[in-house]
């Protein structure tokens, strides 16, 4: 049975695991990502919390609250940057949350503010909480939680940018400043470029001023490539600084082949979409030929198909 309830998703999502798959091999790699995803879990009912699911590297989580989200996320960067059984592999996480209504259904959840949750993760860096300041608006009083503006960011199906702050989890906060933005996200941008993508028929046309377009399997969004190997939220595409750039947040990577170079293979990093080539997300482009997206970058603007 559907039924539409507030709820605050949380997404984490352990930074450095390319890295120790590489040093410690498959087996032992996968063991102590699970040890940090288990931590999680626990966690997250300690806060009354549960999860939803975990992808990977990453555990997707829902809590009553917003107060209890965030709360959870705090403990949460608190375990992992603690446990000496994940510092010594310089282990990390970076999480975003978001409050707002969302459609359950089956044990898992849907929606507007789902999309909007993943979002935030795919913003935070390692050791960093980032979250929508109406999430947060209000709770810094009883909770002793202490936040920090981020600026503005786009989020697909959202006509304006929205407002995001990070929560402060260190104890100690005195080398922090609360002058400066952490994160630059609303540089002035050059203006005029436009990328093109084609796709299994469809065409899109995205202006540097567009939202952010986000690709994966999730029904949310912008692109859904229907594959088992890409991810329910796989990558996003946004304008910044002046160019097109790919944000890949999965399991498998995003490869990209450039019209005069060779395939690149992108996994959790940007990568700077310039002139041509083609995307395949989960997959090599010489493999998944079904679903490979075409981009070409245009450097004078139109007006967006989708």
């Amino acid at each position: 049975m559907s039924e539409v309830k507030p709820m605050s998703i949380l997404f984490a999502d352990v930074s450095g695991s390319t890295r120790l798959f590489e040093e410690r091999g498959d087996v032992e790699a996968r063991r102590i990502i699970a040890a940090v995803l288990a931590a999680l879990t626990t966690i997250t009912a300690t806060h009354g919390g549960r999860v939803i699911k975990t992808i990977g590297d990453e555990v997707m989580c829902v809590f009553p609250s917003a107060v209890q989200a965030a709360l959870s996320a705090c403990d949460m960067q608190r375990r992992i940057s603690t446990d000496p059984q994940f510092t010594r592999d310089q282990l990390g996480i970076r999480i975003g949350l978001h409050h707002g209504d969302v459609l359950e259904e089956a044990q898992d959840v849907y929606g507007d503010a789902v999309n909007i949750a993943a979002r935030m993760a795919s913003i935070a860096k390692r050791e960093q909480i980032v979250t929508t300041a109406a999430s947060i608006r209000g709770l810094t009083a009883f909770s002793g939680l202490k936040t920090r503006n981020l600026g503005r960011a786009r989020v697909a199906g959202k006509l304006l940018p929205i407002e995001i702050v990070d929560v402060l989890w260190q104890e100690d906060i005195s080398n922090i400043t609360t002058v400066q933005r952490a994160i630059r996200l609303d540089e002035p941008e050059a203006t005029g470029s436009t990328l093109l993508l084609r796709y299994r028929g469809q065409v899109a046309e995205l202006r540097s001023d567009a939202p952010v377009m986000t690709f994966g399997r999730d029904v949310a969004s912008s692109l859904i490539v229907e594959a088992e190997w890409v991810s329910r939220h796989h990558a996003n595409i946004e304008h910044k600084r002046g160019h097109f750039v790919l944000i890949d947040r999965s399991t498998n990577g995003t490869f990209v082949a450039l019209s005069d170079d060779e395939e690149v293979r992108v996994h959790r990093e940007e990568f700077v979409l310039r002139r041509g080539g083609v995307l395949s997300f989960g997959q090599s482009t010489r493999v998944a030929s079904e679903h490979l997206v075409h981009f070409e970058v245009e450097g004078v603007g139109s007006p967006d198909l989708l």
